[in-house]
């Protein structure tokens, strides 16, 4: 996605648990219930201009060299993660030190894990080989360092090596070209796969899809078919949480970048082919049919959100470097996501800021 001009930040406040029943009426409870994730997002916009939003930025000092106690969660049985979405780590701005440091404060609210939302880097979609390079060693390195905790990662569009051939200059038959790249930087053996962790399952999915010198969002066949039985053969009892760069569904999608004039009304509300998945409807019937997805996160749009729809929550977790390193981006400031996660399939979410300040 585009670079927008960073706005003013505000913080503060306590986290959204997860709340809404799950229903079995249609269209108008989807509808409805979309209405519950506009508020949210409503009060979060209001909360940056004065008061009452799920950001915090807690006391706890960092671990050094990636030292982590044990889990911080308190409820019995339960995991926390994690996620950090959209580092975008580059030379530049000072975004190793604060990949660095995202790292070491998440490590010091205990986390059992920590997922990788994407755009890992910035930027390997357009970059010539040299940057590439260069951007995969200050990642793995940096992660090497600071991480010790098990990490998981979802692929972004700034991870994917040359999908623009002629910025990039590439051919497109590079042994590492496109996504081989990223399951390379993150140590996969493809971009889409699923793993446990306690008593919850994770989906893990890749988003991001080519069009021309571009890309747009959805799951090909192969990708949908895997979900479609990788959801089938999970138990009913088992929570699943679901995780993708680009929104599955998102109301900063509807928001980010949106016309803001009077012209434009009664006009056509359109969504950008990459800043939200093409097939949500399916998607969202799938977990809906399968009763046991409960959260879905995601990042890309660098905006906080949180829809609950028929009982499935729907979290775009802002990011790790805020407005590409250069502050905030609508009010939402630097930061990271934190989940509890119980065994009931219940959760809390809350978005920690981590004192990062824009070196610009």
């Amino acid at each position: 996605m585009e670079q927008p001009s960073p706005a003013a930040s505000e913080p503060t406040h306590a986290p959204i648990p997860s709340a809404v029943p799950t229903g079995t009426a249609g269209r108008r409870d989807f509808l409805r219930n979309a209405i519950i994730g506009a508020s949210v997002l409503s009060s979060m916009r209001a909360a940056f201009a004065g008061h009452a939003l799920p950001i915090v930025q807690s006391a706890a000092p960092a671990p050094s060299g990636g030292a982590v106690a044990a889990s911080g969660s308190t409820v019995p049985g339960a995991i926390r993660l994690a996620h950090l979405t959209d580092i975008h780590v580059q030379p530049e701005l000072g975004a190793e030190a604060g990949m660095a440091s995202a790292f070491n404060h998440a490590q010091s609210m205990k986390p059992d894990l920590i997922i990788t939302g994407g755009d890992a880097v910035m930027d390997v979609f357009e970059a010539k080989r040299a940057r590439a390079e260069q951007l995969r060693a200050i990642f793995q390195g940096t992660l090497k360092r600071e991480c010790g905790v098990p990490v998981h990662h979802v692929t972004g569009n700034h991870d994917i090596l040359g999908w623009n051939r002629k910025k990039s200059e590439s051919t497109g038959t590079e042994a590492d070209w496109g996504k081989r790249f990223a399951c390379d930087l993150f140590g996969v053996a493809r971009n889409y796969y699923t793993f446990d962790h306690g008593p919850w399952r994770f989906i893990c999915l890749d988003s991001v899809q080519p069009k021309g010198d571009g890309y747009t969002a959805y799951l090909d066949d192969a990708q949908y078919e895997w979900l479609q039985q990788t959801l089938a053969a999970t138990p009913k009892s088992m929570p699943i949480a679901v995780v993708s760069h680009i929104p599955i569904l998102s109301l900063t999608a509807l928001t980010y970048g949106a016309p803001r004039s009077r012209e434009h009304v009664g006009t056509d509300t359109v969504i950008y082919h990459g800043e939200m998945h093409t097939d949500a409807t399916l998607l969202h019937d799938l977990f809906k049919q399968a009763g046991n997805v409960k959260v879905c996160l995601s990042g890309h749009v660098h905006l906080l959100d949180h829809c609950m729809i028929d009982g499935i929550s729907y979290i775009c977790d802002g990011a790790v470097c805020g407005s590409w390193w250069k502050g905030s981006v609508e009010g939402i400031p630097e930061g990271y996501g934190v989940l509890d996660l119980r065994p009931d399939g219940t959760f809390t979410h809350r978005y920690e800021r981590y004192g990062w300040q824009a070196r610009k």
